[in-house]
C-alpha cells in the first residue's frame, strides 16, 4: 500500500513529457495508492496560485483535473488525525526542514504506508519506507530508506 506524494499524483497531467515508469506505477497500483489531505493542499494552492497571477485558464484545468483526481480517490483520502500529530511532533523534534513531508510522513507511519516519492531527501531519518518512481532502475517491490 502505497501514500504518493504530489510530484508523483501530477505526474499524469504532463501528458507527452510525463515520466511514463510514475505514469505506468500509478495506473498498475491505482487501487493500493492513498493520498495525504497535505497533497490535496498543496494542488489546491497550486490552483490558487495561478488565479492569483492571472492565468485562469490553467488554473480552471489545474482545479478539474484536481475535481477528477478528489473523485477517484475519494474514499482512499487520509487525515492528518491525532495519532499523525503525535508522530508529526516527534519527526519534526530534530529539524524544521520540509514541514509538510514531515507530516506525510507522520501519515505514512500511521497507516504503515510506503511513502511514494521524487524527494526522498525529505523523508530521509524518518522511519518511512519509500519508492522512487523516477529512478531509472525503479523496481515497485523494492522500497528503499
Amino acid at each position: 500500500m502505497f501514500l504518493v506524494d504530489t510530484n508523483v499524483i501530477s505526474e499524469g497531467r504532463k501528458g507527452a513529457r510525463a515520466d511514463l515508469t510514475v505514469v505506468n506505477f500509478v495506473m498498475q497500483s491505482e487501487q493500493d495508492i492513498f493520498l495525504p489531505v497535505q497533497v490535496i493542499g498543496e494542488l489546491q494552492s497550486g490552483v490558487e496560485m495561478l488565479r492569483q497571477r492571472g492565468d485562469l485558464l490553467q488554473s480552471s484545468q489545474l482545479q478539474k483535473w484536481l475535481q477528477t483526481v478528489l473523485h477517484r480517490y475519494s474514499s482512499r483520502i487520509l487525515t492528518f488525525d491525532l495519532e499523525c500529530a503525535k508522530l508529526w511532533g516527534n519527526l519534526r523534534g530534530s529539524s524544521d526542514q520540509n514541514l509538510i513531508d514531515k507530516q506525510i510522513a507522520a501519515v505514512a507511519l500511521a497507516y504503515d504506508l510506503t511513502v511514494v516519492t521524487r524527494n526522498t531527501s525529505h523523508f530521509a531519518g524518518t522511519g518511512v519506507r519509500m519508492l522512487n518512481p523516477f529512478l531509472p532502475d525503479f523496481e515497485p517491490g523494492k522500497p528503499t530508506n
